[in-house]
């Protein structure tokens, strides 16, 4: 194994490949990305919303959905729509592209964290700025859209840049559904000249491009939010919490 890692035929034979299989793939896996997290951050909004709503269905709504997405597997998932919308679709002759089955797959799978990530952050700024603004005749989505979401996305930055994270590495569960991404084009290519050790370390390297500099967006934006207030005032409920 070690051996035919180094094997300058085999590189040779990568290096051949990398234009049609690796370049393809590399593209298509951030195009699901950047749309996936796009469907995920608009559907992490809404469902945020509905669970911190004061009308209890909405709340309900958003409980199921949060439940069922986080607690059945992606793999699962990404089957279901590949195997069920192609039928709910047939009768009108419509053909569901591989692309939007991906974007489907990682954006609702993702929107279910990023929406109690939401959730959380919204909890955290005081109630009485909600209550301000409603004694001041601001609706609930006026009260969201000019007082707490801008607040809170100073808090959930750090998280948010995790899920981005995470939403890329799962991107290569569609190879399970031909999607036509980074790691559908390794495994086709592996698996036709047997060069598995070539084949992974390559699409290892190239998803370290992607993932690494989002790992190190995540952390500064940890450590910066740390100096907020409304982060140094949960610090400190926190450490009360604590010594009780």
């Amino acid at each position: 194994m070690i051996k035919g890692l180094f094997d300058a035929k085999r590189w040779n034979a990568l290096f051949q490949a990398f234009p049609e299989y690796y370049i393809p793939g590399f593209l298509m896996t951030l195009k699901i990305s950047l749309v996936g997290l796009a469907v995920a951050l608009v559907l992490g909004v809404i469902f945020g919303m509905f669970s911190t709503a004061k009308f209890k269905l909405l709340k309900i709504v958003s409980r199921i959905y949060v439940e069922f997405i986080q607690n059945t597997p992606l793999a699962l998932q990404v089957l279901c729509y590949y195997s069920v919308l192609p039928m709910v679709f047939s009768s009108s002759g419509f053909r569901i592209p591989k692309f939007v089955l991906g974007v489907i797959g990682v954006g609702v799978y993702h929107g279910a964290y990023i929406s109690e990530v939401i959730r959380t952050g919204i909890e955290a700024i005081p109630k009485g700025q909600s209550e301000a603004a409603s004694s001041q005749g601001f609706s609930f989505l006026e009260t969201m859209y000019h007082i707490i979401l801008p607040q809170t996305i100073k808090i959930i930055m750090p998280p948010l840049a995790n899920q981005a994270l995470n939403l890329v590495k799962n991107t290569s569960i569609l190879a399970m559904v031909a999607g036509m991404d980074l790691m559908y084009f390794t495994d086709s290519w592996g698996a036709d000249r047997g060069y598995f050790a070539q084949a992974y370390f390559t699409s290892a390297v190239m998803y370290f491009i992607i993932c690494f500099p989002l790992a190190r967006l995540a952390r500064y934006l940890e450590i910066r939010s740390m100096r907020l207030p409304v982060a140094k005032t949960l610090d400190i409920k926190a450490d009360e919490e604590a010594a009780c």
